[in-house]
């Protein structure tokens, strides 16, 4: 399977509002740079269609190119490798590809090789989710990544002190690659799946639960999230901006949770609640 890169130049304020858009016509990875942003999405998903009717409404509002462009699926670990940085987050935790060193001073040490899945700590939401999981006793906790992409917030858990961590994704190369960097992490208490909130019909309840989606999918699977958190445990969602807070928390509240606190970082969020 390939994929599409869609390169776009526009300005910070409607680059925002253009990944939004194209998140729901089939994107579901986007990475910020100096001049815009790149989304990425397979070859299969992308409507060239799609894109440029949303393009077509904001000509004109601010300086706005773009273009597409088929990256194959093993040129994209190249691709990666060229860009890729190392990253710390909240001055505790280090995220950095096999080939970097590990810095001095840092807590936690992740090494991420993130292929096409999403989530190098990178992305706003990313970053946010694991802010948010600091704050949180993780020791001996039973606890489900949703939406696992790299791994990464599992492998975050487990470092965190949890006992056993279910990472759960619907892309068949993504729970590939979630488990390859739990592998190289000398994680021992991941399991990842493959499929989405269907695989939890099952499952007994968690301590933690996170997601790190999209807005339409936390809300029309939220219901099966909650359903396996007891009274009192929290629950961490990202993947969606600051305007659709209170859409999320409407509907949070529905279900029977409690708004604790958030964090954004450029109009991006990262929630937590707490089950009644």
């Amino acid at each position: 399977m390939d994929f599409i890169e869609l390169t776009v130049q526009a300005p910070p304020e409607l680059a925002d509002i253009l990944v939004a858009e194209l998140g729901e016509v089939g994107f579901d990875t986007f990475e910020d740079n100096d001049a815009g942003f790149c989304a990425y999405t397979t070859e299969e998903a992308f409507d060239r269609d799609a894109v440029a009717e949303i393009m077509s409404r904001y000509q004109g509002i601010g300086e706005l190119e773009f273009s597409d462009r088929v990256i194959t699926r093993q040129n994209w670990n190249a691709e990666w490798e060229k860009n890729f940085q190392p990253l710390v987050i909240a001055g505790r935790v280090s995220v950095r590809a096999p080939f970097h060193p590990r810095p001095a001073g840092v807590e936690y040490d992740m090494e991420i090789m993130p292929r096409m899945s999403f989530g190098t700590g990178h992305h706003e939401t990313t970053a946010l989710m694991i802010e948010n999981q600091l704050d949180l006793d993780h020791q001996g906790k039973r606890v489900l990544d949703m939406g696992c992409g790299t791994g990464i917030l599992a492998i975050m858990a487990e470092k965190l002190g949890a006992r056993q961590v279910l990472a759960i994704d619907v892309e068949p190369w993504t729970v590939e690659n979630a488990r390859d960097n739990a592998q190289e992490n000398h994680c021992r208490t991941i399991e990842c799946r493959l499929g989405g909130a269907e695989l939890l019909a099952d499952e007994v309840p968690f301590d933690i639960i996170l997601a790190n989606i999209n807005r339409n999918v936390l809300l029309e699977d939220m219901a099966a999230y909650v359903r396996l958190l007891p009274s009192g445990n929290p629950i961490l969602f990202s993947g969606f901006y600051e305007e659709d807070l209170p859409k999320i928390t409407v509907e949070a509240t529905r279900l029977g949770l409690v708004y604790n606190r958030h964090r954004t970082l450029r109009s991006w969020v990262s929630v937590i609640f707490t089950k009644l």
